[in-house]
C-alpha cells in the first residue's frame, strides 16, 4: 500500500480479509463484493485514498468460513463493525455491489451503528442460497442469510425459466423478475426493512442490468423509504448494467452469465456516484 499514513494488514478468525488502516482515521469502511467472493482489496484501496479505514471483508469461502453464499450468520457484518469501532472509528459505512450489497443492507437494518450504506447494484428482497452450505450441500434451496441462527425468509427460484442471452451468456433478470411474479406471498416476507436502516443510503443502478432488475429493486427501496419519511439518494443510468466501476476501477466481466452496460456507461455512473460518495465519507 503506496498511500502515506496507510498500513495493510491481513486479518483472519471472526473477521477476514484486508484491513488498510489509515491513522487516525474517524471512518472505517466495509467493503463487500458480490458472489465471486473476491476479496475487493482494489476497492478498499480507493476509499483508503480519502483518509478512511478500509477493510475488504471476505465473508463466505475462506477457513472456517461458509463456503457458499448459503445461510450466512448476518453476525459476520456485526463483528466487522465491531473490529473497526475497536480501532477508534466512529462512524462506520458499508458499501456492497449485488449480493454484498444485499447483505449490507440487511446489516444496516440491524445494527444501528451503521451510519452511512452504499448498495450498488442491489436487490430489495432476501433471495435464496448461491453455492453450498456448511454440509456441502446447495439444493434444496435455503436462505442466503441468518439472524440469531434463523434463517431468513427469502424468494424461491424456479429452475424452468426461458433463459435469454446477452453477448452470447444467460441473463439471469429475466428468472429473477419470474421468481418475484410467481412467489409473491414469499416476495413480501422477504421485502429486506429498508423502512428500519437509520443511516443514510445511496444507491447506484444501471438500467440495463442483464445480471437482475436492480434498477427496478432500487425503486422499490426508494419508494418505501419515502413511505416511511426517510431520504434516499439514487444514482442511476439506463444503459449501465450491473457492473458499476467506481473511478480506477478495472474489474472484469464474468465469463458465466450476462452484466448487460458496456465498459463506458458502467464507468460514467460509477464516476457520478463517486461524487456522493465522497460526500458521505
Amino acid at each position: 500500500m503506496d498511500e502515506p499514513g496507510v498500513t495493510e494488514e491481513i486479518l483472519s478468525g471472526g473477521v477476514a480479509g484486508t484491513l488498510l488502516r489509515c491513522a487516525d482515521a474517524m471512518t472505517g469502511v466495509v467493503v463487500l463484493s458480490g458472489s465471486s467472493g473476491r476479496v475487493d482489496v482494489a476497492r478498499a484501496k480507493l476509499f483508503a485514498s480519502e483518509g478512511v479505514s478500509a477493510l475488504a471483508l471476505q465473508w463466505f469461502g475462506g477457513e472456517g468460513q461458509v463456503p457458499g453464499i448459503c445461510e450466512i450468520p448476518l453476525e459476520i457484518f456485526f463483528a466487522a463493525t465491531d473490529h473497526l469501532v475497536g480501532l477508534g472509528c466512529r462512524r462506520i459505512v458499508y458499501v456492497g455491489t449485488s449480493k454484498g450489497a444485499e447483505a449490507a443492507l440487511l446489516a444496516a437494518a440491524h445494527d444501528q451503528r451503521i451510519d452511512a450504506v452504499i448498495a450498488i447494484s442491489p436487490t430489495s428482497v432476501v433471495w435464496g442460497n448461491i453455492g453450498p452450505g456448511r454440509d456441502g450441500i446447495s439444493w434444496p434451496e435455503r436462505s442466503s442469510w441468518t439472524l440469531k441462527g434463523m434463517p431468513l425468509p427469502f424468494v424461491p427460484t424456479r429452475p424452468n425459466w426461458r433463459a435469454s442471452h446477452v453477448d452470447g451468456l444467460v441473463s439471469y433478470r429475466g428468472l429473477f423478475q419470474h421468481c418475484l411474479a410467481s412467489f409473491g406471498q414469499e416476495a413480501d416476507k422477504a421485502v429486506i426493512p429498508v423502512e428500519a436502516i437509520s443511516a443514510k443510503l445511496v444507491l447506484v443502478a444501471g438500467g440495463d442490468d442483464a445480471l437482475w432488475p436492480s434498477l427496478d429493486f432500487a425503486r422499490s427501496i426508494v419508494r418505501r423509504r419515502e413511505d416511511a419519511g426517510k431520504a434516499t439518494r439514487l444514482v442511476s443510468s439506463p444503459d449501465a448494467g450491473h457492473r458499476i466501476l467506481l473511478p480506477g476501477e478495472t474489474t472484469p466481466r464474468s465469463a458465466l452469465h450476462a452484466h448487460g452496460g458496456n465498459d463506458h456507461a458502467d464507468a460514467r455512473l460509477g464516476r457520478d456516484a463517486w461524487e456522493l460518495i465522497r460526500d458521505l465519507l
